[in-house]
């Protein structure tokens, strides 16, 4: 797959591969990911959407039998918010407002059934980017960890110049945004 945002990309001379040459495709599945040369996520967002949506249907039968909300709750975390918030932090920034609603209508039709409230799509992409921004930040052999600098105050990190919304809306830039952010803690 070739990921090329040019206006006027180069033709790529043809991988071969034991003697076998490799043909270019749209996209590909990585870990469970639907990534596609354009780099947009609907694809992505329409299975992750469907398999939670199929998940929907154990959540019912178990309401039918009048599980406690407790269990409802542990049972939607386990297998269908686990679906929804598959690699978020790779695709949720980049997202479209409409895919973003797809998916969470898929929590509000759960809400409805167990009768309590759920965190919405936001609240997770957000509680888990700062989760994993604050494990990069503190692992020094980490790759991105020089991205996470601090101020000369260190009170708040170094923000990530970006000059296209690709990058704009990579995990990077958004989690060093996202710790600026968030509420200082006392020491």
């Amino acid at each position: 797959m070739i990921v090329d945002f040019r206006k006027n990309p180069a033709p790529c001379p043809p991988v071969i591969l034991c003697v076998s040459p490799v043909s270019s495709a749209e996209s590909f599945c990585f870990l469970g990911t639907t990534i596609t040369k354009e780099l947009k996520w609907e694809r992505n967002i329409r299975s992750l959407t469907k398999k939670a949506q199929q998940r929907m249907y154990f959540l019912r039968q178990l309401k039918k039998f009048l599980l406690p909300v407790k269990m409802l709750v542990n049972l939607y975390t386990a297998i269908i918010e686990s679906v929804l918030t598959s690699s978020i932090t790779v695709w949720f920034a980049a997202a479209t407002a409409r895919d973003k609603a797809r998916l969470q209508r898929v929590i509000h039709s759960a809400e409805k059934v167990i009768g309590c409230s759920l965190p919405s799509l936001q609240e997770l992409y957000i509680s888990r980017s700062r989760r994993r921004a604050t494990k990069i930040a503190a692992d020094p052999s980490h790759h991105g960890n020089e991205l996470f600098r601090s101020l000369p105050s260190g009170k708040r990190l170094r923000s990530i110049r970006t000059r296209t919304s690709h990058h704009k809306n990579s995990f990077f830039p958004t989690a060093v945004s996202l710790l600026n952010s968030a509420p200082l803690t006392p020491r």
